[in-house]
Parts: structure tokens; sequence; C-alpha cells
């Protein structure tokens, strides 16, 4: 009974409570039902809203809340207050959906589908990663190069470092098994057919609930206008525009935001190159013995730091970029902000991992003809066993920093917030006084918050971390990121999966704690699918097989392996008395004589020194080339051959398989489609009762007018 009334432009009153408390004002608002009859009338008589279960029964919270919402953000109140605080109590939370809105419900319900169906995924990669382990010591090629003698060329150009023996890296041969087997290939192909069997899983599991929740049809544009004739019944739409000139200034900036990023990418390569000779040189024994492993580690530390400066930049970019654009819709302009931003983060994310995916070692040159940035630093070389690790190294520190640390800030933030609020609140809690419920029954015995009890809640909420429209959105994006982690590259990293899994188990119970008890609530946002999000990640699928066909087929040896083991082992000569891989290692390398002019003016003399002093007149490096000329030998083009051939087909199997795989899994079941038509029909039948008594009335008149129509028909038949 004490609450005001607060004017809007359309004349509708909304009831406004007023609480002063210090300096702070709170307002409890509550609109009339006239209001939410308005949007169920508008919903009923809407084609693609004709779905929604508030057509036809109550109003929950989160609708009240996303119209008041919208209403108030659309019009302007002359009192002076423009602080208005819309939260309901925790405790009267009846479900995610009624007290979130489905938009959030929807995140929740993806996440969880998602976390489920990693777990294949993550058995099958912990399978692979066991099948390396259990032929870890009956391998012949880590054999090869644990107990080989071959001396091999110098990594740089700095005095330390000098030739070194193959054995030196039998750990890191031993590694490298781990990731580049047979059963990677294996794995690939069923992560890109899994990537494609989860979203046609996810659309059926999603399809049932909106079903459930009447909003399998309903449309977002058409909510913003039935929004906006509430608020205002003789507004106007906003028209379609498109400029060419908008577009054309929108392309260029993005494609120079992205050759930022990429060059970015590139300035991590160079740091990786300057500082593995600089970390050579170093006066720590163990730094100085791994000074290129310490360099890509600290390259791939500098790479997360690089993310997360430039998830800041990106955001604001792709904001500002939406501007210039002028969307017309708050749906499409989502829909415009989440792609620029995917995108740009897609490449901060991935730029790097591509280079060391497929350029590292391939652009280095050989002795005598090394290719150096700015004409004194040495490209980056791969180790004899391959460079899958190197990548397997670098997505592992990415995603175990990004997925450890996000999930601590993102937790600890608001958590922080609060403590440091609690205080505070404590001291207001004791200023309203106690009233353990007593002064909130009336006579009847319902329970009524009393005014201590609402100021002591609306101060609970006040005192809860403040969120922003980036919300949700950055959970999507977060764990969209991830989902490209698990798939695109996952043929060097099969452990991906079970990180991944590990870190949503986590992540599911921490944004249900951060959500209901350490922030404010989200508005209520009303939709049927997670958005453009879907087509992200349809895309993602596809990249998904187009990136392990081409680790597998050019980054990794499993194509060299089996051209040796087919055209130049042992058993394709006939030998079959040893391992068909047997010399595999050594027919991988070439050798640099030190009588070249060309390889002297490579290497200096105090570089061909061994450990036990010796003067090495030839070194060997991983490389298909002739030792007189030097030129390219017919293996390298038969392996080069042989790699694109398997990426075609590669790609084609894979892709013919998530054809085949969307084609037989139904995106909406049958029992959601049989429910659906019986709800229109229904529909239709409740439309022509409504119609019925004037149909009738015209019966009556046609049966009236029938034998008159007979004869007159009878009269014009005789004439």
């Amino acid at each position: 009974g004490s609450f005001s009334t607060l004017h809007t432009l359309n004349d509708s009153l909304i009831k406004q409570k007023k609480i002063v408390h210090d300096d702070k004002v709170f307002f409890g608002l509550r609109a009339p039902t006239e209001l939410f009859e308005q949007y169920k009338y508008l919903l009923r008589v809407s084609d693609s809203c004709n779905w929604s279960e508030d057509a036809n029964g109550c109003i929950p919270q989160a609708t009240r809340i996303r119209v008041v919402h919208f209403i108030l953000h659309q019009t302007f109140i002359g009192t002076g207050d423009y602080s208005v605080f819309l939260f309901l109590p925790v405790r009267v939370l009846r479900g995610c959906r009624c007290y979130f809105g489905e938009k959030v419900a929807l995140y929740f319900l993806w996440l969880g589908w998602y976390t489920k169906l990693l777990v294949p995924a993550a058995s099958l990669g912990v399978v692979v990663f066991l099948y390396g382990i259990a032929f870890f010591n009956t391998n012949p090629l880590i054999k090869e190069v644990c107990e080989s003698s071959i001396i091999m060329c110098p990594r740089c150009d700095k005095r330390e470092c000098t030739v070194w023996k193959l054995s030196d890296t039998c750990t890191y041969a031993k590694v490298t098994h781990l990731f580049d087997n047979e059963g990677t290939v294996a794995f690939a192909m069923f992560m890109a057919v899994w990537a494609t069997l989860f979203l046609e899983l996810w659309k059926r599991h999603r399809a049932r609930h909106v079903s459930e929740w009447k909003v399998f049809d309903w449309c977002e544009d058409e909510e913003e206008l039935i929004l906006e004739i509430i608020n205002d019944p003789d507004c106007q739409p906003k028209k379609f525009r498109h400029s060419y000139l908008r577009s054309t200034v929108v392309l260029v900036l993005v494609t120079l935001m992205l050759m930022l990023i990429i060059g970015l990418a590139q300035a991590l390569v160079v740091f990786r190159v300057v500082a593995a000779p600089l970390l050579s040189e170093g006066s720590w024994e163990f730094i100085r013995d791994h000074a290129n492993m310490v360099a890509m580690m600290l390259g791939a530390v500098l790479h997360y730091i690089t993310i997360q400066i430039m998830t800041r930049v990106n955001r604001w970019v792709a904001f500002r970029l939406c501007e210039i654009e002028k969307i017309r819709s708050l749906a499409a302009a989502e829909r415009s902000f989440t792609v620029k931003m995917f995108t740009f983060q897609f490449f901060t994310l991935f730029s790097s991992l591509f280079y060391v995916a497929f350029f590292l070692g391939r652009i280095n040159g050989y002795p005598g003809n090394y290719v150096r940035i700015a004409g004194r630093w040495r490209l980056e070389e791969c180790h004899p066993s391959g460079c899958l690790t190197d990548l397997f190294i670098q997505m592992a520190v990415i995603m175990l920093l990004k997925q450890i640390l996000n999930n601590i800030f993102e937790f600890t933030v608001p958590w922080l917030k609060s403590f440091c609020r609690r205080n505070t609140a404590k001291k207001l809690e004791r200023k309203c006084g106690r009233c353990y419920r007593k002064a909130c029954r009336d006579e009847t015995g319902t329970v009524e918050p009393c005014e201590v009890c609402k100021l002591r809640d609306w101060l609970r909420n006040y005192h809860l971390a403040d969120i922003n429209a980036f919300s949700l959105f950055n959970e999507f994006l977060e764990m969209v990121i991830q989902f490209s982690f698990t798939t695109i590259f996952v043929a060097a990293f099969p452990l991906a999966p079970l990180l991944a899994l590990i870190n949503n188990i986590f992540e599911i119970r921490l944004d249900a704690i951060k959500m209901v008890s350490l922030e404010r609530r989200l508005v209520p946002r009303k939709t049927n699918d997670i958005g453009i999000w879907t087509n992200v990640l349809e895309a993602i699928g596809v990249l998904a097989v187009i990136a392990n066909g081409l680790v597998i087929g050019v980054s990794s040896d499993f194509i060299p392996r089996l051209v040796y083991r087919y055209g130049y082992g042992p058993c394709a000569n006939g030998n079959m008395s040893t391992h068909c891989m047997q010399g595999y290692i050594n027919n991988t390398l070439s050798t640099a004589y030190m009588s070249d002019p060309m390889v002297q003016k490579a290497f200096r003399p105090d570089q061909l020194i061994t450990e036990n002093g010796v003067n090495v007149t030839q070194c060997s490096y991983k490389d298909y080339r002739s030792d007189e000329d030097n030129s390219l030998t017919s293996q390298f083009w038969l392996v080069l051959a042989v790699r694109f051939a398997f990426v075609i087909l590669f790609e084609h199997v894979v892709v013919m398989c998530k054809f085949v795989a969307a084609w037989f899994v139904p995106s909406s079941p049958m029992r959601v489609k049989n429910v659906r038509l019986q709800d229109q029909l229904a529909r239709l039948k409740d439309e022509l009762r409504s119609v019925a008594p004037p149909l009738a009335h015209l019966s009556l008149k046609l049966s009236v007018m029938t034998p008159r129509l007979s004869l007159a028909c009878h009269s014009n038949c005789r004439l």
C-alpha cells in the first residue's frame, strides 16, 4: 500500500517503492497487470511467438523483469533519479530459467551437455596416450635415437652452440613418440566426427527443452518489436539500412586489426629466435644446455600475457566497429559483435600455434644457406624426431595457464569484492535491527517481508559484484575458445579433451556459485538457442578437419615414416630379418661437409669441436638433400606428394563422415515434432471456435439462399 506511481512515456503506471538509507536510494518496482496482458496478447497474435507459454499462462519473474527493464532503458524519467536497482532475493530462486531467464538457462544447458560429451573424447585421448606409453621402450625409432653416434650440426651461431650428439636428445624423442604415433591419426578422425555429433546431438537436446519451455518458434527481433509497442504504442520501427561506405570502412579496419594480431604473433617468433642464443650464453648450466626448450616455454608464457592484453583491446575494437555499422536491432548487434570478437580472439590465440604447426623448421634453410632475421639470427629448427612436440608444449602451456588462471580470477575477484564489502554490510544489517520474521506475519498468518527485512535483502544484493552486458558473453567465449583448442590441434595434443573435461567440472559449479551468490543478477533475456555461437561452433568443426589433416600430413612424421616403411626401408628391399623402420632416423638426415666453402662460412672452427675435444669434418641435419650439391632428393618430392595426397584423402573422408553423421542424427526429436504438431492443431481449433458463431450465421444464410441459387442455375441451364 506504500507504492507510489512512476509515469512513463506510454502512460503506463509502474508502482514504485522508495527507501532511503544513508547515501543510498533503493527502488522497488511493480508493473501493472495490464502491461503484461498486452504482452501476452501480442505473443498470442504473433506468428513466431505463438508457442510461448507466456501467452496462455502466468508471467514468470524473469519475463516481468525483462519487460520492465526494457521500458526503463527506453524511457526518460523526469524525477532526477537515474539509478534503479532490480533484484530479487536469492532465496526466492525457483529454478534457473524462471530466475535468470532462458539465455542463462541455455548456457548452463549447453555447458552441461558439452561436458558430458567430453567424457568419450577424453577417454579415447587417454587411450591414445597410453598406447604411446605401451611401446615406449620397444619402439625402434626411440632406440635408434638413444643409441645413435651421429654428430649433429650446431643449432645456433653462438660460441656455446657446438656440434652435439643425436643421442643427447633421447628424452625428447621419447616424449615426441607419445604424441606422434599411429593412434593419433585415428583419434584426429574421431574428434572431427565427434565435433559434428556433438553439435547435432546438442540441437536435439536444445529442441527438447525449448519445446517444453514453449519458445521453439520464438523470434528475438519480434520480441523487440513487441516490447517497443508496449513501451510506446505509437513507436516507429527502426529501418533496415545498408551503407557500402560503412561496410568498406569496417572491412578495412578488421583487416588492419588482423594484420596487427598476426604481427604480434610474428614478434613472438622473433622473441624465441633471439632468446635462444642469448639464453645459451647464460650462467645457469641447465638453461644453457636447454636454451631452445626454455625459449619456447618463455614464448608460450609471453603469448599468454599477450592474450590477456589483446582480449581487452579486441573487445574495445569490436564494440567500436559495431557502432560504425549502426545495426538496426539489439539482436543483430549482438551477432555482429560476437563474430568480430571471436575472430579477433581466434587469431590472437592461434596465430602463434599455426606458425609452430606449419612453418617451424620448414623455412630455416640448411648449412651454408641459413635463413636469418636481419641477417643475424637463424630461424629455429625442428628436432630430428619432428616438430609435433613443440606444438604440444605450446598448447599445453597456453591451455593450462588460460584455464587455471581464468578460473582463479573469474571466481576470486567477485569473492574478494564481496569479502571487502562484508564488514560494511554487517554494520548496516546491525543498524537495520532484527525482526526474526515475527513482524513479517499479518493477522492471517501470511508472510510478507517487513521494511527491515526488505532493506536488509536490498543491502545484501547491493553489495554484490556488479555485472555488465558482457558477463554471459565472456562465459560463452571462454568455452568456445576451449572447444577450439580441444578440436583444432587435437592431433598434437590428445590430452586436450581430458583437460577440458576437468576444467568444465569445476567451471559449471564456479559459474553457478558466482551468479547466485557473488554477483548481481543478470537482466533476464529470452531466447530459444545459443544464437550465433552455433554457427561459430560449426565453423570450428570444419576448421578442425582442415587443421588436423594438415597437422598429421605436414607437421608430424607419420607420412615420412609411411613412405620409408613401404619405399626405402628394409622390408621394402626384401630384408625381413630386421624391423621395417630400422635406419629411419639416419635416412631423414643429410650431411654437411666442412670441406664445402659455404659450410665453412656457416660455422666457426670452435663450434666444430665435440665435448671430447675432437674436430669433426662433417655434421648431420634434418632434411632430404643431396650430399654433393645440397639439392632436394627424389625422396623429398615423393614424401611431399604423399603428404598432399593424404591431406586431401583425410579431409574428404572425414567431411563425408561428418555429412553422414549430420544426416543420421535428426536435429529435432520426433517426439518434439509430434508435440508441436498437436499444439498447432489445438491452437488452430481454438481459433476456429472463436469465429464459430459468425460462421454459423453465414452457414444459415447460405442454406436459405441455396434453393434460389439452384433455381437460377437451372433456368440458366435451360436457356
